[in-house]
C-alpha cells in the first residue's frame, strides 16, 4: 500500500473514530449534562494526547510560540464542542453532521476579513449554495424545523474560527504540541460547568465518557498521520465519508432515518464543499506555476 493510499485510509478511520464520538456523546447526554461529556472527552483526551506528545517530541514538545492563540483554539474547540452535544440531544446525527460540514464553506468566506485572502466569484457562489443547502436542512418556518439546529449552526461556525485559528499556529507549533493545549484549554474551561451540574454516571455511561475521549484522540492522531502520509487536497474529499458512518450509526443505534430533505441538503453542502476543494486545488496550481516567475 502506497503511502497515500495509507493517508486516506487513516482519514476515512478517524471520520469513523468521530462519528463513534458523537454516537457515545448522544447516548450519554440522554442522561447526563452536556458539560460533563464536554469535560470527559476534553480530559481524557488531555491525559492520552500528553503521552503521544512526550512519546514523540519530548518535554519540549510543550512549549508553544502562541500560548494566546492556542488558548483561544481550545476556546472554540470548546465552544463548538458544547453547542454540537447540546444539538445532538434534540436533532438526528445525519442532520448534526450535514451542518456541521458547512465548516470549509465558512473558513472560505471569513479567510477574507480574517486571513486577507482572496476569494473569487466561484467560491462565493459555492458558499451561497451550500447555505441554501443547509436553509433546506433547517425549512426555518416549518414544523419540521428545531430550535437546536442553531447550536449546530453554532458549533460550525466556531468549529470554522477554530480551523482558521490552527491555520495561524501550523507554521510555528507541532500538530502533537496543538492537540495537547486544546485537550488542557477544553478541560480547564468545562471543568467548572461540569461540576455545577454533575451527576454520578452509572456503569455504562463511565464507558462512553472515556470512549470519547479515546476516539477523539485516535481520530485526531490518525488525522496527522494522514496528512503527514498525503497532500491535504487528497485527503480532504474523504471527511465527507463521515455522513455515511453518522447516518448508518443514527440508524442502528437510534432507529433514525433522515427524511428526503435532510438528505437533500446534505448533498448540497456536501457538493458546494466538493468545488470548494476543487477550487482551491486548482488556485494552488496555478500559484505554483507562477511562483518562479515572480
Amino acid at each position: 500500500m502506497t503511502k497515500e493510499l495509507r493517508g486516506i485510509l487513516f482519514m476515512c478511520l478517524a471520520m469513523l473514530l468521530f462519528t463513534g464520538l458523537d454516537t457515545s456523546a448522544k447516548l450519554v447526554t440522554r442522561d447526563l449534562a452536556p458539560w460533563v461529556a464536554v469535560f470527559f472527552r476534553h480530559a481524557v483526551a488531555l491525559l492520552l494526547g500528553l503521552a503521544i506528545l512526550l512519546a514523540r517530541k519530548g518535554v519540549s514538545g510543550i512549549m508553544t510560540r502562541h500560548p494566546g492563540l492556542q488558548g483561544i483554539r481550545g476556546l472554540l474547540l470548546t465552544g463548538s464542542t458544547i453547542c454540537n452535544f447540546i444539538a445532538m440531544q434534540h436533532l438526528q446525527l445525519a442532520q448534526t453532521a450535514a451542518i456541521f460540514f458547512t465548516i470549509p464553506l465558512l473558513v472560505s468566506a471569513l479567510s477574507v476579513p480574517l486571513l486577507g485572502e482572496h476569494v473569487g466569484w466561484r467560491r462565493w457562489l459555492a458558499v451561497i449554495v451550500g447555505f441554501l443547502g443547509v436553509i433546506v436542512i433547517m425549512r426555518p418556518g416549518t414544523t419540521n424545523f428545531h430550535w437546536a439546529m442553531f447550536f449546530s449552526l453554532a458549533a460550525a461556525l466556531q468549529g470554522a474560527l477554530y480551523n482558521i485559528a490552527t491555520r495561524k499556529v501550523g507554521g510555528h507549533d507541532s500538530a502533537e504540541t496543538s492537540l495537547f493545549y486544546v485537550a488542557l484549554v477544553g478541560s480547564l474551561a468545562s471543568i467548572i460547568p461540569a461540576g455545577l451540574d454533575w451527576t454520578m454516571p452509572r456503569g455504562w455511561q463511565w464507558m462512553l465518557l472515556f470512549s470519547m475521549g479515546i476516539f477523539g484522540t485516535i481520530g485526531h492522531f490518525l488525522l496527522i498521520e494522514g496528512h503527514r502520509l498525503a497532500p491535504a487536497s487528497r485527503l480532504a474529499p474523504f471527511i465527507y465519508s463521515q455522513i455515511i458512518w453518522m447516518t448508518l450509526s443514527g440508524f442502528v443505534v437510534f432507529g433514525d432515518v433522515p427524511d428526503r430533505w435532510t438528505l437533500a441538503g446534505a448533498a448540497i453542502v456536501v457538493a458546494s464543499g466538493l468545488y470548494l476543494l476543487q477550487r482551491e486545488r486548482i488556485k494552488g496550481k496555478t500559484e505554483a506555476v507562477a511562483a518562479p516567475n515572480d
